[in-house]
């Protein structure tokens, strides 16, 4: 097997590596994904070239070694700074909520990835459209499985999502049996048709990278914040139409639920980092109560 290209980047600040790499996971069972007991973190991606993995791990200097495989191995070592959160800038946030502070505090060593390219995440997030967790996973887990490819490199059960020409190539009855239901199915077919012009997002950056994400028929403002918040880790991307989220926000801030308008409102001081606030509650602990309603969980494939 090739070696593969390597690099040590000094990061300029307390690093949590997978804390950081989180937002990238589907799941525990994402197939693009594994953590080692020791904290080292692989990741199969797709690039302009082709399939690439990563490894990513902090030595007792604290720095981070890198080593990748593939034909995009150098362009994904280029990116290594920006993916562990060096481009996020929290210069000129002020926690005005107690709840928001504290999880400031909880949160040294985690800042906002970027990983550079939307395709892969936002393949995962439009298949959350609508759906809970659960069922958005194992549809992503099916294609990555069945029409994406092995991870170049030495770990032979890691996966890279289906790239945008595979993913058109898929037959309609294979959408059915990874319980994607036609709505998801188009929005991800009209993305592919045009996925090399919505990669110019992450150089637009903010409201008009979303804005550019959002010309795709069935991409709205929900999935376009969360695509915005993991390929340029864009610090004020609320993901407005989520389920949970007014809730969390409202009960958090203003001591009861909310719906969208009154989340926007109540993050309005943190204008510029509304996600980052939000993240920050996370790091609080604050979650949708339990006895709260859910949402069903459906099963595509057998209707």
């Amino acid at each position: 097997m090739p070696e593969p290209a390597t690099r040590t980047w000094s990061p300029p600040y307390p690093l949590d590596l997978p804390r950081v790499l989180a937002p990238l996971r589907r799941g525990s069972g994402d197939p693009t994904t594994r953590v080692e007991p020791s904290g080292a973190v692989w990741w199969g991606t797709t690039t302009p070239v082709g399939p690439t993995t990563l490894r990513l791990s902090v030595n007792g200097a604290g720095e981070v070694e890198a080593a990748a495989w593939g034909a995009g191995a150098e362009l994904v070592l280029d990116t290594v700074p920006d993916l562990l959160g060096a481009s996020d800038d929290d210069s000129g946030f002020v926690a005005v909520h107690d709840v928001v502070e504290r999880g400031r505090r909880a949160s040294r060593g985690v800042r906002l990835c970027a990983s550079g390219r939307v395709w892969d995440v936002l393949v995962a997030a439009v298949l959350e459209q609508k759906v809970t967790n659960r069922e958005a996973w194992r549809s992503w887990r099916e294609l990555c499985w069945r029409f994406g490819s092995r991870a170049p490199g030495p770990v032979e059960r890691l996966r890279v999502a289906p790239d945008p020409l595979r993913l058109r190539a898929i037959p309609d009855w294979e959408w059915h049996r990874a319980g994607i239901d036609g709505a998801r199915r188009r929005t991800l077919l009209a993305a592919a048709s045009v996925a090399g012009r919505l990669e110019r997002a992450v150089a637009l950056r903010g409201a008009e990278g979303r804005a550019l994400l959002q010309k795709v028929p069935g991409i709205g403002p929900w999935t376009a914040a969360e695509v915005a918040q993991r390929a340029w880790g864009d610090p004020d991307a609320v993901s407005v139409g989520d389920y949970h989220l007014p809730t969390v926000v409202g009960l958090a801030l203003v001591g009861h639920p909310l719906d969208d308008d009154g989340m926007l409102e109540a993050l309005a001081p943190y204008a510029g980092h509304r996600h980052r606030a939000v993240r920050y509650l996370g790091a609080a602990g604050v979650r949708r109560p339990r006895y709260g309603p859910r949402m069903p969980v459906r099963d595509y494939r057998a209707l």
